[in-house]
């Protein structure tokens, strides 16, 4: 066990092909992805990161697809099928392979665990549906888990968990601002789970303007934003589409507030940490992981229904937006994010080392 402990691991972290690593702007499981690769190059782990060859890392990049796939991700499902076998190729050469992909890598992973005796963790970065219940309890007895939150781990059910790890961001390249501003600001996709409509409807109840960001590019996305928002937009309903890092950083420090108007079961959320690394105090509605990451009239509110929405948002000034960036910086820092990583890393090995 000592030697476990103390030995500097060959890892494969095993990235989705739609987005490169990290992304240049949507793709939250690539911007997890890319702080982990780099933090355990940091800590002088051996890492190849399998994700497309646009992707910039430290780790050794294997890389099927030379750019990111452009198709749409549904029905699509044979280029996610050529990345991840091609990754657990080679699974001899690691210590460990860490999964974040979807549902056909995790069958390859399964399989690697039970054929070659291969520690293969996967990390589940959506919501416990009836679908993904089902599935993962199909190949538990292959797999070990990682959550990213205490209600998505309750939620998944009796699987073999490792660890639960929230997401972290590198809370440096957040920078901090005391004074926020007056509009309202969303940051998601043009879904239904993430509930853009709902925050259309608090801006102009209140009279404020809301600027939007988010990714809009695949058929539900284009016919609900067409449907749900496009006619709403005007001189205080504003889309932007999606945006990269420093435009959306900016965004975060001179809005009032963010609003998180979720309608699905969220199994974290990585906006609110992002939007309150800034000093923007979050307003959600309390799904899923929601009053984990946000301390209800601390560092923002959380509430039931856009109704709550509007009554928080007029007394967000309440909010000290230190008390935003502190939260991050002591539960959402990267250096605890790589520890617990290492540490899970090190009791999949105990296991298979008895």
């Amino acid at each position: 066990m000592k030697e476990i402990a103390n030995r500097k691991l060959k890892v494969a972290i095993i990235s989705p092909p739609w987005f490169p690593v990290p992304p240049p702007g949507y793709g939250g499981i690539e911007m997890v992805v890319s702080l982990l690769t780099e933090g355990l190059c940091a800590k002088g782990h051996d890492v190849t990161l399998f994700a497309s060859g646009d992707s910039k890392t430290k780790a050794r990049l294997s890389s099927v697809f030379a750019e990111a796939v452009k198709q749409k991700i549904s029905g699509n499902v044979h280029l996610e099928n050529m990345h991840s076998l091609y990754a657990y190729g080679m699974a001899q050469e690691f210590d460990v392979i860490h999964d974040h992909d979807g549902y056909s890598s995790r069958l390859l992973g399964a399989l690697t665990n039970r054929l070659l005796k291969k520690p293969v963790i996967a990390t589940l970065h959506g919501p416990a549906d009836g679908y993904g219940k089902n599935f993962y309890a199909s190949v538990a007895t292959n797999l070990l888990f990682v959550a990213i939150s205490d209600f998505q781990r309750q939620s998944y059910g009796a699987l073999n968990f490792l660890a639960t790890i929230p997401n972290a961001i590198e809370i440096k390249n957040y920078p901090f601002s005391p004074l926020g501003g007056d509009y309202l600001l969303f940051v998601g996709r043009m879904i239904k789970e993430k509930g853009a409509r709902i925050a259309v409807a608090v801006a102009k109840n209140l009279g404020k303007k809301l600027i939007m960001i988010g990714k809009c590019r695949e058929d539900a996305e284009i016919a609900y934003f067409n449907e749900e928002v496009k006619p709403y937009l005007g001189k205080n309903i504003n889309y932007l589409g999606e945006v990269d890092q420093a435009t959306k950083l900016e965004l975060y420090q001179n809005a009032c507030c963010t609003l998180f108007p979720i309608q699905w079961p969220e199994p974290f959320g990585l906006v609110m940490i992002e939007s309150m690394a800034c000093g923007t105090p979050v307003v959600a509605i309390k799904n899923g992981s929601v009053p984990e990451v946000v301390k209800d009239g601390v560092t923002g509110y959380t509430v039931n229904n856009k109704d709550g929405m509007i009554r928080a948002v007029r007394k967000v000034g309440n909010i000290k937006r230190s008390d935003c960036r502190d939260l991050v910086m002591q539960q959402y820092n990267e250096e605890l994010f790589i520890d617990r990583h290492e540490r899970a890393y090190k009791s999949a090995l105990s296991i298979f080392e008895r």
